[in-house]
């Protein structure tokens, strides 16, 4: 299936929130260009390892940039602004989208009424922090903060600790990809494009749905809680001879199948049938559980638990979920034409019909600038032509 082909993708992206709603795009085989200062480029381009040994090519902006395109341009030069006019034009440009500051949009010649007036069905999505009316800079840590996910983050009564990943950009990014369908489709069925912004903020506390509800309408005092559950117990982290394993009990019927394994017997006691009996006493359960599961390996637990049919997994490190068989046929590849460098790129949520296609191979990770011969060449600027706008830093 080429459904999203056709579809041309212009991105003013910097950072993760904006590159990894655009990689989502790659993956259903879409043409993203992304849009980068001549000068200043992506910050992201130097962090991490210098793995190829060259400029603006560090590992961390190779995990969320395979398959696009990528040209410089400075936006805020009258003829960069005539140039980016041509591309929007005659690349016929589906979706522009930009995580700038909305103080920009105007400057910069990249507003919706100015895109809309080139191409009157364009869908543009601008990813903010705080929404349109506020030039608030934001990064995902800060919004973790703000947004009440640092709060529910971390041991009990010890410091608030940041997520492991970062959600508010990886969250903000799915949301944006929900939203750019349904444009898509309104695009499909009325001819008409979108204007959407999207806030990092607004995003990340629609992720509070229990927290909300249950301390706004019932008074109830929801913070961080360490490893256990609110609701239901045994639910934690406990400790084995070699690592440590997840258990999570749902129901009253699995704490019976635990109780009735000669390990767990002792725990069979008249208050801890309810679930509302061992919620009363979590920290002296959860105690005595690891007592018990110190003394056996991880695979002893996970095969005691998985006959009972109660959910454990052993705590992985991320090279043995990358040996899961059910990863390694979803993982995703892409090698450098010039240092044959190879690298390994997560899974997408969804094995698209495109990357099924293309083996699950993406084009390798773009050096800066590094289309400007090809897409300007495109639009007729002649090689001494681009010459004389890279000395003046127009590309």
């Amino acid at each position: 299936m080429e459904l999203f082909k056709n579809l041309t993708v212009l991105s003013l992206e910097q950072a993760t929130v904006l590159p990894y709603l655009t990689l989502r795009l790659v993956e259903d085989g879409m043409q993203v260009i992304r849009l980068e200062h001549p000068v200043y480029g992506d910050p992201n381009r130097l962090i991490g390892n210098n793995v190829l040994g060259e400029e603006r090519m560090n590992a961390y902006f190779l995990c969320i940039n395979a398959g696009k395109k990528a040209l410089t341009l400075d936006l805020a030069a009258p003829e960069g602004q005539e140039i980016f006019h041509r591309l929007i034009r005659e690349l016929d440009v589906d979706i522009f989208a930009t995580n700038q500051l909305p103080r920009n949009y105007k400057k910069l010649g990249i507003d919706y009424d100015s895109l809309k007036a080139l191409k009157e069905d364009i869908i543009w999505l601008g990813v903010t922090g705080f929404g349109p009316d506020s030039n608030e800079a934001a990064y995902d840590p800060i919004l973790q903060a703000k947004s009440g996910l640092m709060e529910m983050t971390g041991e009990k009564g010890e410091d608030p600790q940041v997520l492991g990943i970062p959600l508010p950009d990886m969250g903000t990014s799915e949301h944006g990809y929900g939203l750019l369908m349904k444009a898509l489709y309104r695009r499909q069925a009325t001819g008409k494009g979108s204007r959407i912004d999207l806030a990092m903020f607004e995003s990340s506390v629609s992720w509070l749905t229990v927290p909300i509800t249950l301390s706004t309408s019932f008074g109830e005092n929801i913070t961080r809680r360490g490893n256990t559950h609110a609701f239901f117990c045994p639910v934690s982290v406990y400790k084995t001879k070699d690592g440590f394993v997840y258990l999570a009990v749902g129901n009253d019927r699995q704490w019976k199948s635990m109780v009735s394994q000669d390990a767990f017997r002792s725990l069979d006691k008249p208050e801890y049938e309810k679930n509302a009996g061992r919620i009363a006493d979590v920290d002296n359960l959860n105690r005595a559980i690891n007592e018990i599961t110190r003394g056996y390996t991880s695979e002893e637990m996970i095969g005691l638990f998985n006959a009972i049919t109660v959910p454990i997994s052993k705590i992985r490190t991320i090279p043995e979920v990358v040996a899961d068989p059910l990863v390694q046929r979803r993982l995703l590849r892409a090698e450098d034409p010039v240092s044959g460098t190879r690298i390994t790129l997560a899974p997408p949520p969804y094995m698209t019909p495109f990357l099924e296609s293309a083996d699950r191979v993406l084009g390798f990770p773009p050096r800066f600038g590094e289309h400007n011969e090809e897409i300007y060449g495109s639009l007729g600027y002649s090689r001494d032509h681009l010459n004389r706008l890279k000395e003046s830093r127009i590309i």
